[in-house]
């Protein structure tokens, strides 16, 4: 399996240990991925030109993700504040403003589009803001959507129609909340669509049958990640065996295990 992610890259800051780990989305699937088995992993986003960029594309770089086509700018790298909370619960805190992430959004040409073709699969977010550049991207290759809780009428609309993959956050939602929107979902294009609702684990349709799969007991001491962990097991796995049952226990075994680490991936940094 081969993946391309495309979106953000921040310094997740936890405030009451003074450390800093790196995230982001996009970053924290192309790890996950990786650790998971996948063949060759990249990751295209935008970074800023402080040291924390440096930070975190040197932790890539040892975790054996490539960063072919990122882009730099004159501009620091997020930096969003972090408390945990009862059961490892991340709350997260509004950072410093006018970071690479708010002031800049890529824009896909045709070099990166070289690149992009020799991928299974494409993983992005509502993060990336690319959202306009989907019928282009998905004319290349199945793309893979991260929604987290967005999901009113107007933005699926302008979004599903161009996806292969759809994944939202919904631990929020009633049960019939969660059927009602993958039905919705379904009927605007995406092939599968999954929901996962932390503690009571995820509800997943191919169309033809829906997978209710429960979450894995764990002590969890920072559930940071832990959707971006089960994302990238699950397109790992299912890409190569394309079995939903296999797929979604390897997800939530995966799942669990995010939740027993720190930040999205680990690497802390002393918060400075």
């Amino acid at each position: 399996m081969k993946l391309i992610t495309i979106g953000d890259n921040v310094t997740d800051c936890y405030l009451s240990d003074g450390l800093y780990y790196p995230g982001g989305q996009a970053v924290n699937v192309a790890v996950n991925a990786k650790r998971d088995g996948a063949e060759k992993v990249n990751y295209l986003g935008i970074f800023g030109d402080d040291d924390r960029a440096e930070y975190i594309r040197a932790c890539l770089e040892r975790e054996g993700v490539t960063t072919l086509r990122c882009r730099k700018v004159y501009a620091p790298t997020a930096q969003p504040g972090v408390r945990i909370g009862p059961g490892g619960e991340r709350i997260f805190v509004r950072g410093p403003r006018d970071s690479c992430q708010h002031l800049f959004a890529l824009s896909l040409v045709s070099e990166d589009y070289e690149i992009i073709r020799s991928y299974d699969v494409c993983h992005t977010t509502n993060e990336a803001h690319i959202e306009t550049q989907l019928p282009a991207l998905s004319a290349e290759i199945p793309v893979s959507f991260d929604f987290s809780t967005r999901n009113d009428d107007a933005y699926l609309r302008a979004v599903c129609p161009f996806l292969t993959y759809a994944f939202f956050s919904g631990s929020g939602l009633r049960d019939e909340e969660v059927s009602g929107l993958i039905e919705k979902v379904l009927a605007l294009g995406p092939r599968i669509v999954g929901v996962t609702r932390g503690e009571q684990g995820s509800v997943f349709s191919d169309g033809k049958k829906s997978y209710r799969h429960e979450a894995q007991k764990v002590k969890a001491t920072d559930t940071m990640g832990a959707g971006d962990a089960f994302i990238a097991a699950f397109l790992t796995r299912y890409t190569d065996n394309g079995d939903m049952e296999t797929s979604l226990d390897f997800a939530a075994d995966r799942a669990a295990y995010a939740c027993t680490v720190n930040g999205g991936f680990g690497y802390p940094h002393k918060n400075v």
